[in-house]
């Protein structure tokens, strides 16, 4: 690792330790660099937005594809203190950057009181079976969405 990829893990760690203290959430935070530059910095805010899915990793791809214009960041490297979670995991690939360094393992999260294993656990389970059972309803008529997407002719593909 080079000097620079160590100053940014520093600044999501960093972020991680200050915004855990100050209230906003658990201890996460990320940085999203480009071109050798920190477009963003994202830290989770749980607890003082009651948001469930404002985790740091979601938070500074928030940040960085609104100050880029864009929603995807395939020129962009993703500096996160921990390992993504797998929500995280999944806005990552949405987003697409190009590498992601982490700095805790999700085992280290787990050892702190943030255990994600149930989530991919269920994930490996069928949709009935879940903790939280998933019921389908009504396919044929939200088929309809698809079937005008396909045909929309000025749609941007993501």
């Amino acid at each position: 690792m080079t000097q620079e990829q160590e100053n940014f893990m520093r600044e999501a760690i960093k972020l991680s330790v200050e915004k855990m203290e100050a209230g906003f959430g658990g201890p996460f935070g990320a940085v999203v660099v480009r071109n050798g530059e920190i477009i963003a910095r994202g830290y989770n805010n749980v607890l003082a937005t009651n948001d469930p899915t404002a985790h740091a990793e979601v938070d500074a791809i928030r940040k960085a594809c609104q100050a880029l214009g864009n929603f995807q960041l395939t020129d962009c490297e993703l500096y996160t203190s921990c390992e993504p979670c797998p929500m995280c995991l999944g806005a990552i690939y949405w987003a697409r950057p190009r590498k992601v360094y982490y700095a805790n393992t999700k085992t280290d999260a787990a050892e702190a009181g943030f255990d994600d294993q149930f989530i991919y656990d269920e994930l490996d389970k069928d949709a009935p079976d879940r903790f939280i059972p998933m019921v389908q309803l009504l396919r044929e008529e939200a088929q309809e969405a698809f079937r005008r997407w396909a045909e929309k002719e000025d749609k941007k593909v993501y």
